[in-house]
C-alpha cells in the first residue's frame, strides 16, 4: 500500500509542477507572439497602403494587364506541376507514357 501511495503522491506532484511550468512557458510564448504580431500588422498595413496607392495610380487597362500576366504565370506554374506529377506517376508504374499536350499548353 505504501508504494501505491507514493506513486499517486508523485504523480499528482509531477502534474502540478508540470502544469505550472507549462503555464509559465505559455504566457511567455504568448507575450512574444503578441509583440511580433503587432510589428507584422504595422508592416502589413503599410504594404497594403502602398499597393492601394500603386493601383490607384494605374489606369484600368494597366490593371487588367497586370492581372492577366499574373494569371498567365499561375497557369504556367500549374501546367508545370501537372506535368511533373504526370511523369512521376507514369514512372511509378514502370513506364513513362507520353501524353498528348492540350492546345492550352501551346
Amino acid at each position: 500500500m505504501s508504494q501505491s501511495s507514493n506513486f499517486s503522491n508523485g504523480f499528482f506532484l509531477g502534474a502540478l509542477l508540470g502544469g505550472l511550468v507549462g503555464g509559465v512557458a505559455g504566457v511567455l510564448a504568448a507575450n512574444r507572439i503578441s509583440h511580433t504580431d503587432a510589428d507584422d500588422n504595422v508592416n502589413l498595413s503599410q504594404l497594403s497602403e502602398d499597393i492601394s496607392q500603386n493601383l490607384a495610380d494605374m489606369s484600368s487597362d494597366e490593371r487588367m494587364e497586370v492581372a492577366r500576366r499574373g494569371l498567365e504565370d499561375k497557369i504556367s506554374e500549374l501546367n508545370a506541376a501537372i506535368e511533373e506529377v504526370r511523369l512521376q506517376l507514369g514512372s511509378t508504374n514502370g513506364h513513362v507514357t507520353d501524353y498528348e499536350t492540350s492546345t492550352i499548353d501551346s
